[in-house]
């Protein structure tokens, strides 16, 4: 039967079905009535009826006398994005947050970015929203300051400050999340073909920002307390970069911090090179304010600090922001606004609402507690198998390890992963992917699950 053909009902139902497999309607979900569908679709009662009494006897639908037609138990077909394939596409930075982005109960993400749910859960993001719009009703309804909230940047002058880090509020660019914030900064510094230094290993997802951009990367030893100081100066006499992109406090993925005597050097080095540092910051809630910052030393000559609330609020809020010279962030929120128009308002008074209460500072202290503690058990877990650990901090989300007889975590990953367990291999952090990697990124929270010490001692029984 040719398309023209097809009768109305046919059709309608082979909708409906195409939604049903890919998950739209799930198992035991009410389809719409009669009513609203005919209203929506513009066709008659008769025809949905029809409709339905296809999907009937497809056993898709189960009619329910006077409730109406209902999902059947039938499994919806994995989408084409959401197929995990091989664990070799983890060297696929894209598909690796595609990774991070799903939400699967039924896999342990021991290689997650973000603390666990239960613990962000404290800071009860529901009680805020009619706080949210008594601060200005009216002006939630229109675009924002191209800079970012206002009453929030104050705010983060005091935070700021309480990290050594003198700014005005001038000099604050609020941003959709840290990931953002690099995204305007790469833009802003960089053309294609030009160089730019990221730790190695370091933060992948700022990896693939820059191979979009065109930028050339070359990346510096990261050793436990920083950056190889040695290699580090070759490679600015040799290619001399603009940017140098680190992490200076609870390094992602290492979880190492950064001495005081290889800041004041880093700095140093960033003088008589000419370049400028990028500080990405988005684990500050988590450690003391008193660990070396690069941008404390140098008060935003050199440096530009980057911060958000991603890791210790909400990642839904999308809030992060950009500390810099008042200049450069002036030509930052034009860019901005280039860009995006302004950043969300909404997500901007939220935080601020959230930063104003004093159950803030508690629920950070708690966080920290449940942090050390963890950090405390994932090390000892580690000690019990005979792990390799890179630095042994008294509270740190990532820690970074190598496990015996594992020359290359890839293929762990791929076995962990059919166990149910996901971590994330240590070629996915490193500029050249290419090379076996013995280490992995463990997330401290996760490992308290015992699910991944069982999997794990199951699959090294089988190498």
């Amino acid at each position: 039967m040719s398309p023209k053909s097809t009768p109305i009902s046919v059709s309608l139902a082979d909708m409906l079905e195409r939604q049903i497999l890919d998950g739209a309607y799930r198992s035991g979900e009410k389809l719409p009535s009669l009513r609203e569908l005919a209203q929506l679709q513009g066709h008659s009662k008769n025809t949905i009826v029809a409709a339905f009494e296809i999907l009937v006897g497809r056993g898709l639908v189960e009619p329910r006398r006077g409730a109406g037609y209902f999902v059947t138990s039938q499994p919806a077909r994995p989408k084409p994005d959401e197929d995990a394939g091989s664990l070799n596409r983890a060297m696929d930075i894209v598909w690796l947050m595609r990774e991070q982005l799903k939400s699967r109960p039924d896999v342990l993400a021991v290689g997650d970015g973000f603390p666990p749910v239960e613990w962000l859960s404290e800071a009860r993001l529901d009680k805020y929203h009619h706080k949210v719009v008594r601060t200005g009703l009216g002006a939630l309804f229109r675009y924002g300051n191209r800079f970012g909230y206002a009453p929030l940047r104050d705010h983060l002058v005091r935070k700021l400050g309480d990290l050594g880090i003198g700014a005005e509020a001038r000099q604050i660019v609020l941003t959709h999340g840290a990931n953002d914030a690099l995204d305007l900064v790469i833009r802003y510094f960089l053309q294609p073909g030009e160089t730019a230094l990221v730790d190695d290993p370091g933060y992948y997802p700022l990896f693939g920002k820059l191979k979009l951009a065109g930028v050339r990367i070359v990346g510096v030893p990261r050793l436990a307390d920083g950056p190889d100081l040695e290699a580090f100066e070759q490679i600015l006499i040799r290619e001399r970069p603009r940017l140098f992109f680190t992490q200076s406090v609870g390094h992602n993925p290492t979880g190492s911090d950064l001495s005081a005597a290889k800041a004041f050097r880093v700095l140093q080095l960033a003088q008589k090179y000419n370049i400028q540092v990028v500080e990405n910051d988005p684990l500050a809630d988590f450690k003391p304010a008193t660990l070396p910052r690069l941008s404390a030393l140098d008060q935003l000559d050199r440096t530009l600090y980057i911060g958000s609330f991603s890791k210790s609020c909400s990642a839904a809020l999308r809030v992060g922001f950009i500390a810099c010279g008042a200049d450069l962030a002036s030509d930052l929120a034009d860019l901005k606004a280039l860009i995006h128009v302004s950043s969300s308002e909404y997500c901007e008074r939220t935080v601020d609402v959230i930063l104003s209460e004093g159950h803030y500072q508690r629920y950070i202290t708690r966080l920290r507690a449940r942090l050390a503690e963890a950090t405390s058990r994932a090390l000892a877990l580690f000690d019990r198998l005979g792990a390799e650990v890179l630095v042994r901090p008294e509270q740190s989300l990532y820690i970074w390890a190598a496990l015996p007889g594992v020359p290359d975590t890839l293929a762990l990953a791929e076995q962990l992963l059919q166990e149910k367990v996901m971590i994330a291999p240590g070629r996915v952090f490193r500029v050249d992917a290419d090379s076996p990697q013995p280490w992995s990124r463990y997330n401290v929270g996760a490992l308290q699950d015992p699910r991944f010490e069982a999997a794990l001692l199951k699959v090294l029984e089988r190498r």
